[in-house]
């Protein structure tokens, strides 16, 4: 390809990459705010986790603290809140009330457990009727889970008495009579989960409605925790037990860099990956069961994995050539019909050069009398000096010679007819 070509063409492929470089903005950032929700929550140890694989890869977490779920979807819906990401359990809020949130995915179960203490055993919320009841802080997804199973069940809020605690003084209210049960929202690894379940004093509801309350409700789930999932010596529980729950998911802002979704991701398989009393290894995180839609860089992860760059790049490096990629793909789609049709192009632009040269003779050449004066006579040969003079001065590629070589053989061809064929009137 020759210099005015391949010039041209590098100039315009240089400015159309730093056009789609300053309208992609091809750096990823290398820090996100994620909100969770108060020291003690399962939320927040989670986030931590997340900190630490993050910063592993050059990218910092900073973990805001907040009352609970409601407030992390306040925080996400809101522009100016600096927020980019929170934990949120599924079947709060929705795309209608926060058009900007998407998902990243379901991330581990968050059951249900209702502690009671009572001489007989309850298997319905309805039982619950007249009684002190712990719910949770407000805010807080056990409190607004509790309060929407019991109403689900019959159970409105003058027919107990609801107390908003923390999951330690609900515990201990309940270990000291003052309350007749508690429901809490915590893993069962919990501290607090495995020394009520060991107290003699105290009975875990299991819910023979739990199946239907599971359809009933898509937010909540059937759970069985088997017998002796607590505690193998001790046989704790003596049977299974019948559970509801919720799934914790991953919400992020629809802006985010894809990147940093990926990571995200990332980091939520490498901690919530692994087996446990109600979850099998690999099952989380998933895309089932959420109330806002999948992100496209989550449905993309879910359906073929990391993407290639970030499985053997540093995350940095990786999201270089993601967003390299991006540009270079269309381009080149945009580029390679240009390149092919370039030559094209400049070909008939100096076969237009010289069939002008043509029409330039053609017309002389019609104009050319048998007798003539001898200043027409002379004009006839300054004209094909002038358009021989302008052959000459044709900047022509080497396979065009033949052309030239041609167009000034006609030249030659009319000088001759001029000057034997044309006579000079005396």
């Amino acid at each position: 390809m020759s210099k005015k070509i391949s010039i041209p063409l590098g100039i315009l492929t240089t400015i159309l990459l730093i056009l789609a470089i300053g309208h992609l903005d091809p750096a990823p950032p290398n820090h996100l705010t994620i909100s969770t929700g108060d020291d003690q929550s399962d939320f927040q140890t989670y986030a931590k986790q997340y900190k630490r694989i993050l910063k592993e890869n050059g990218v910092t977490l900073n973990i805001r603290t907040t009352s609970g779920p409601l407030e992390n979807l306040r925080l996400l819906d809101d522009d100016d809140s600096g927020v980019s990401a929170g934990l949120v359990q599924d079947g709060l809020g929705s795309e209608v009330k926060e058009p900007d949130v998407v998902s990243l995915g379901s991330l581990y179960y968050e059951p249900i457990w209702i502690f009671y203490r009572s001489k007989y055993v309850y298997t319905h919320f309805s039982q619950l009727i007249g009684d002190k009841i712990a719910v949770g802080r407000v805010g807080h997804g056990a409190q607004v889970f509790a309060e929407r199973l019991l109403l689900m069940s019959g159970v409105d809020p003058e027919d107990a008495t609801l107390l908003n605690m923390t999951s330690a003084e609900s515990a201990q209210a309940l270990k000291n009579g003052s309350i007749d049960a508690a429901i809490f929202m915590l893993p069962p690894e919990n501290k607090i989960i495995h020394d009520l379940a060991l107290r003699k004093d105290l009975k875990l509801m299991s819910l023979e409605q739990a199946e239907a309350i599971s359809r009933k409700d898509a937010a909540f789930h059937h759970l069985v925790l088997p017998r002796g999932a607590i505690d193998l010596e001790s046989d704790i529980p003596g049977e299974d037990i019948d559970l509801v729950s919720s799934t914790a998911t991953l919400l992020i802002r629809d802006d985010m860099h894809p990147a940093l979704a990926y990571l995200l991701l990332k980091a939520a398989s490498e901690v919530h990956g692994l087996p446990g009393i109600f979850e099998k290894r690999g099952e989380f995180p998933t895309n089932q069961g959420d109330t806002f839609p999948l992100s496209k860089d989550a449905a993309q992860f879910y359906k073929s994995g990391t993407p290639f760059w970030q499985r053997y790049l540093p995350y940095w490096l990786a999201a270089w050539f993601d967003r390299f990629i991006l540009l270079v793909i269309p381009l080149l789609a945009f580029l390679l019909p240009l390149i092919r049709m370039i030559p094209k192009v400049y070909h008939w632009r100096l076969r237009s050069k010289i069939y002008q040269r043509y029409g330039e003779l053609k017309f002389l050449e019609t104009q050319i009398k048998a007798i003539v004066t001898k200043i027409e006579y002379e004009n006839y040969l300054q004209q094909l000096n002038l358009i021989e003079e302008r052959v000459n001065k044709m900047k022509m590629p080497q396979n065009f010679s033949e052309y030239i070589y041609s167009l000034k053989g006609h030249i030659q061809f009319v000088r001759d007819r001029i000057e034997k064929n044309v006579k000079i009137e005396n």
